[in-house]
């Protein structure tokens, strides 16, 4: 089973060489780390270069003649990966030193799973390490409260519980996820998570498998919460799909509906996408997220009536928590 790493790059200089010493001090080890860089204007290169001299049969590093941004990048450094698993790597993190070989022998003996993610730690730009709740959590909380679940419905219908930082996959799925859409603010990690979840060939194990860093120049973040009883119901109580909650407060039932709009016009701007794309999945979310959003707006209705009422007035004013 060869083992292949995603790497894209840009201005990565402040963490880069840590994360790169976490994937090459692996306990199993990678045959070929693919660096895509976006036209870094730091030392970025240099670094690369550095390590590509000490380990001249592990790197390979392209330098994009145009920055691609984060999205296609990642798309072309996939498609020049040549192992059977290929794992992804952002340029800031750390994984721990036992995660490459948790993910082959989890993919060795689950022949259904294609796509593989975890929980992760969170960091600072110390690399200190700070007790967080993280929405890769979520799964957990549900199974604690015996809340069934599938995670195609909570990634479509709710939020993305997987970061591509802690992603791997089988390199046969690659034709069935490129191209990437291109939609604003909707990530190739979110794409993975979606088509594979799909197919029921996706899992997130709720062990921590990397150290995601919380810093000021990073592109994605939101996926840490306190680590307070508030935040497990919040967070509990906005993926729980299908079940209802009376305890559900205002305010995270209003959460709630917001989550489900975005989702709703989520999906169809990747039906009004250009590619390679199966539209029926997503007109169908737009139905089932539909239904999902108006039988919430009903439990709010049943449990908070006058607020309910004054929120529906306002929403429409204000254009907020609209489907159209």
């Amino acid at each position: 089973m060869k083992l292949s790493v995603a790497m894209c790059t840009y201005n990565g200089e402040k963490f880069l060489k840590e994360q790169l010493d976490s994937i090459i001090n692996q306990t199993v080890k990678v045959d070929e780390i693919i660096v895509c860089d976006d036209i870094s204007t730091d030392t970025t290169l240099q670094i690369l270069a550095t390590y590509n001299e000490e380990y001249p049969n592990l790197f390979k590093i392209y330098k994009n003649e145009i920055n691609l941004k984060s999205v296609k990048n990642f798309e072309k450094a996939i498609g020049l990966c040549t192992g059977d698993i290929i794992f992804l790597s952002d340029q800031d993190d750390v994984w721990v030193l036992n995660k490459v070989e948790v993910y082959k022998n989890y993919f060795a003996t689950n022949s259904r799973i294609n796509v593989l993610a975890s929980n992760g730690y969170c960091i600072d730009e110390q690399g200190k390490e700070h007790e967080k709740y993280a929405i890769w959590d979520v799964p957990q909380f549900l199974r604690e409260k015996n809340i069934d679940f599938n995670y195609f419905e909570l990634i479509s219908y709710i939020a993305n519980i997987a970061t591509g930082a802690s992603m791997a996959f089988r390199k046969k799925i690659v034709s069935d996820i490129l191209p990437f859409p291109i939609i604003k603010d909707f990530h190739h990690d979110e794409w993975i998570a979606i088509m594979s979840s799909k197919k029921n060939s996706f899992e997130l194990l709720n062990d921590k498998y990397f150290y995601y860093r919380i810093h000021e120049n990073q592109q994605v973040g939101g996926v840490f919460y306190k680590k307070e009883e508030n935040s497990k119901i919040g967070l509990t109580n906005l993926f729980n799909i299908h079940q209802k909650d009376t305890s559900a407060s205002l305010v995270n039932i209003k959460r709630k509906l917001k989550k489900i709009v975005a989702a709703y016009h989520r999906n169809k701007a990747i039906i009004a996408s250009e590619g390679k794309i199966n539209n029926s999945i997503f007109y169908e979310n737009l139905v089932n997220i539909e239904n999902l959003f108006y039988s919430t707006q009903m439990d709010m209705k049943s449990n908070y009536p006058i607020a309910s009422f004054l929120l529906k007035i306002s929403d429409k004013i204000l254009n907020k928590r609209q489907l159209n």
